[in-house]
C-alpha cells in the first residue's frame, strides 16, 4: 500500500512540516509506504497548467501509483494555500477514485476545521473519495517539542483510526 502525504504550503516558518514528518513517521510504522510531496518542490506560476514539465510528470508519476493521500494543510485566514490549489489543479483523472484523508493544521483552537471543510469540496470535484475521519492539530507551535516529537500522545489513537479508515477506503 502507498499512501503519500502532500505537504500543502511553501511558507516559511511552516508549522505543517512537522505535522507532516509525524504522519510519515506513522504511516511506515503500518508497513505502508510514504513519502512527503511538498509543494514547494511543486510550485507553478499561476497561468501555468501544462503536464508537460519535467516537475508536472514527476508529481503525475507519484500521484498514479498512489493508492491513497493524505494531505496536510494549514488553515491561512479561513482557507487552504493558493500552491496547494494550484497543485491539486495539475492533474485530474490520475486523483480519481483515490481515498484522502485530511490533516488540519492551526495556530488556534479549532485545528483547522474551516481548512477541511473546503478540501472535501475540492477533492470531490477531482472524483477524490474523502474518508469521513479526519485529524486536526491545534496550537501546532506547541504541540511538538523542539526535536519535532508531537507532545500529546492522544494523537496516536487518533492516527491509528485515521489511517484503518484510509485503508479500508482503498479498493
Amino acid at each position: 500500500m502507498n499512501m503519500p502525504i502532500i505537504l500543502g504550503t511553501a511558507r516559511e516558518g511552516r508549522q505543517s512540516e512537522k505535522v507532516a514528518k509525524f504522519m510519515l513517521a506513522e504511516v511506515l510504522k503500518t508497513g505502508a509506504q510514504s513519502e512527503i510531496i511538498d509543494v514547494r518542490d511543486y510550485l507553478i506560476a499561476q497561468t501555468d497548467n501544462t503536464k508537460e514539465s519535467a516537475m508536472a510528470k514527476n508529481f503525475l508519476a507519484k500521484i498514479s501509483v498512489a493508492d491513497a493521500l493524505i494531505i496536510v494543510a494549514p488553515e491561512y485566514n479561513h482557507g487552504y494555500p493558493g500552491e496547494l490549489k494550484l497543485m491539486l489543479d495539475l492533474l485530474f483523472k490520475e486523483y480519481n477514485n483515490k481515498p484522502v484523508g485530511f490533516c488540519g493544521v492551526s495556530a488556534g483552537g479549532l485545528g483547522g476545521v474551516r481548512v477541511v471543510e473546503q478540501l472535501r469540496l475540492v477533492v470531490i470535484g477531482l472524483f477524490m473519495i474523502p474518508i469521513r475521519e479526519s485529524l486536526h492539530f491545534s496550537f501546532v507551535q506547541d504541540l511538538f517539542d523542539e526535536a519535532g516529537v508531537i507532545k500529546d500522545q492522544s494523537y496516536s489513537k487518533r492516527v491509528e483510526t485515521f489511517l484503518s479508515d484510509l485503508s479500508l477506503a482503498i479498493k
